[in-house]
């Protein structure tokens, strides 16, 4: 089953085939915050701000998880060319 983001009850994201996914652009977004826990669990936890919460879902019917993965990914490549300063910006 596919995982997307959720605020309460709205759907945020698309939908992804899996939660480590939704994870990876929920921490790109700023969306993923450290805490210390007063558990026993060594050094701290990494949770979601506010009230957004990682859930399974369906996809909407002309939505392919995988492929908004791959699309995902794509995007994330170009960022970082685009972040990366070439030789002569110096």
């Amino acid at each position: 089953m596919p995982y997307a983001l959720f605020c309460n009850d709205a759907r945020l994201s698309n939908a992804y085939p899996t939660e480590a996914d939704v994870w990876k652009l929920a921490r790109k977004s700023g969306l993923v915050v450290e805490v210390v826990s007063g558990d026993d669990k060594p050094g701290p936890q990494r949770v979601l701000e506010n009230d957004y919460e990682i859930r399974p879902c369906r996809a909407d019917p002309q939505e392919d998880p995988v492929r908004n993965r791959t699309n995902a990914e794509r995007e994330a490549a170009r960022a970082v060319e685009w972040e990366t300063p070439t030789p002569d910006a110096a």
